[in-house]
């Protein structure tokens, strides 16, 4: 993946950069698919990144941070939060 990929997934999922240069991703979360000498590695759940250089720092919604190479990732996918949107009560 190049910077203009990466950068046309964080335009359609919203990302708000915060202070600390931080990608935060409000109302989506996003899958990243990477691959290297045969192995592949899908990081699911991702309510942040941060880009430095080549690497990727991805944030997930259970508090872990991954770092892969921009160049390792070969597709992503955007979906909607489901957690931000539940409503108190039975449905």
């Amino acid at each position: 993946m190049n910077s203009e990929q990466i950068a046309s997934l964080l335009e359609l999922a919203e990302a708000r950069k915060t202070a600390d240069a931080w990608l935060n991703l409000e109302k989506h979360t996003l899958t990243l698919h990477t691959a290297f000498n045969g192995a592949s590695l899908s990081l699911s759940r991702i309510e942040g990144l941060k880009l430095v250089g080549p690497l990727i720092y991805a944030k997930t919604s259970r508090g872990e941070i991954h770092v892969v190479r921009l160049d390792d990732v070969f597709a992503g996918s955007i979906e909607a939060s489901k957690e931000k949107e539940r409503k108190a009560g039975f449905v």
